[in-house]
């Protein structure tokens, strides 16, 4: 197989095959092809879910997606595809700071044309693009291993929550109204969602940037069986006041109804909503289970998915007894001293607010292949440089395989990687308060639009 390179696309790549970016008259046959490739059920059951993402994104607006953003690697001869993927970009947030993001998604090959590097080609691809684009990270959700062999980690908290069941969600007395209901979202509540989604995310490290265009694409751009729509619900209280907002997918998940976003706006008690937002998704997820042909009583569960962390967590422990532990995004940063000369803000409050305000001095951040040297004078990052790590000189910490990342997006305390990583290490008592200053665990949440 040839090597890629940094020629145009369409590009001839060997063995027959060529390398191209989609058109608009792709949709048709990359929705099949990805929803036969990515069917949980085998190729001889497709999921039209996800071919229907694959034909919106292909055939409908989008705020950050082009027609041209797969890529799609055939065989010349016959126009077949044996291999795709694409590349979605999207803003997040660093502690309130603003970063570019592309987000690989929809990666799939033929069986017979695996083990061929085709992968590695349309990964180095994306990168370009990405680059070309201003982002700084990519980040991409996934199977176990597979994408450390591109330059990724898994290093940001993904998924996990808690899980309540029927029997032990409260139940209305008779004759009592519900207190709170919910409706669908239409387009004039975009404020309200946008005013609640930015004030909920301000608990997260972590999240996605959420314009108006985004919002009216999560709320009307997409078809009605494209795997990544959901349901939003607006939360109103007996007067007709809008309180907080929900979303779910338009299926069950398992045993009952996922939701994936719950959030209330400020001087609002969990305690007083969430009864009605349970009641409500019981309901709903049984309507489902009908719909579906599926036996609705067996539809007996609420997953609050928000991740390790979420207010309704701490008001009703006991009534969520299932945890489901945070899976992991993986994280690539081709430029991390640029990262951080970019997040400097986020840093420097950190100092500001711990027992070392206005600290000067320096951390060495031993990677092993590589090293980062930070510079503070009086609490302000100063320097963000290489730093080549010898054996007589190893640096204040050691961060092996990457772990630097984790360490930097919060999925793990430097103490829980010096209890993983035989090879992680601090020199000092110093060192190991400043990095851990630096950067906290802290759970984040991302919704992107995709």
């Amino acid at each position: 197989m040839q090597q890629s390179s940094d020629q145009p696309l369409p590009r001839a790549i060997g063995d027959g095959l060529i390398l191209r970016r989609s058109t608009a008259a792709d949709a048709e046959k990359l929705a099949d092809f990805n929803s036969h490739i990515h069917s949980d059920e085998g190729w001889d059951k497709p999921d039209e879910r996800l071919g229907a993402w694959t034909r919106d994104l292909l055939t409908r607006p989008h705020p950050t997606f082009g027609v041209g953003d797969f890529t799609i690697i055939e065989e010349q001869a016959t126009g077949k595809i044996v291999s795709s993927l694409n590349h979605i970009s999207q803003t997040w947030t660093y502690d309130g700071i603003p970063f570019k993001v592309g987000r690989p998604e929809l990666v799939g090959t033929l069986p017979d044309y695996r083990h061929k590097r085709l992968v590695q080609i349309q990964f180095d691809e994306i990168h370009r693009w990405s680059a070309e684009r201003g982002e700084m990270v990519q980040a991409i959700t996934g199977i176990p291993y597979y994408y450390k062999r591109f330059g990724y980690k898994m290093g940001l908290e993904l998924s996990g929550g808690r899980t309540g069941f029927s029997v032990m969600m409260p139940v209305l007395k008779e004759g009592e109204s519900e207190p709170f209901t919910l409706r669908p979202a239409s387009e004039s509540d975009i404020p309200f969602l946008g005013t609640v989604y930015d004030y909920a995310n301000t608990r997260k490290l972590i999240c996605a940037t959420r314009d108006e265009a985004m919002w009216r694409y999560e709320l009307k751009g997409k078809s009605e069986k494209n795997i990544n729509r959901n349901h939003y619900r607006v939360i109103e209280n007996a007067a007709g006041e809008q309180v907080g907002y929900i979303t779910h997918p338009w299926f069950n998940w398992d045993w009952g109804l996922a939701l994936f976003e719950y959030e209330l706006k400020p001087g609002v008690s969990w305690l007083a909503v969430t009864p009605s937002v349970a009641r409500y998704a019981l309901a709903t997820s049984k309507e489902y289970a009908l719909r579906d042909k599926e036996a609705p009583e067996k539809k007996s569960t609420v997953a609050f998915s928000f991740g390790s962390a979420h207010p309704v967590y701490e008001v009703w422990p006991e009534k969520l007894p299932r945890t489901r532990p945070t899976y992991a995004w993986y994280v690539r940063v081709p430029d991390l001293s640029e990262f951080l000369r970019h997040i400097a803000p986020a840093l420097e409050k950190r100092i500001a607010r711990s027992y070392i305000p206005g600290h000067s001095g320096s951390l060495r951040l031993n990677l092993y292949k590589t090293g980062i040297k930070l510079s503070f004078e009086n609490g302000k990052l100063t320097g963000v440089g290489p730093y080549n790590p010898q054996p007589n000189d190893m640096g204040e910490v050691g961060l092996p395989d990457l772990t630097v990342l984790q360490l930097v997006f919060g999925y793990r305390s430097l103490d829980e990687l010096k209890s993983a990583y035989a090879d992680c290490y601090w020199e000092s008592d110093d060192a190991r308060y400043l990095a851990s200053v630096l950067f906290p665990k802290k759970p984040s949440s991302v919704q992107g639009v995709v």
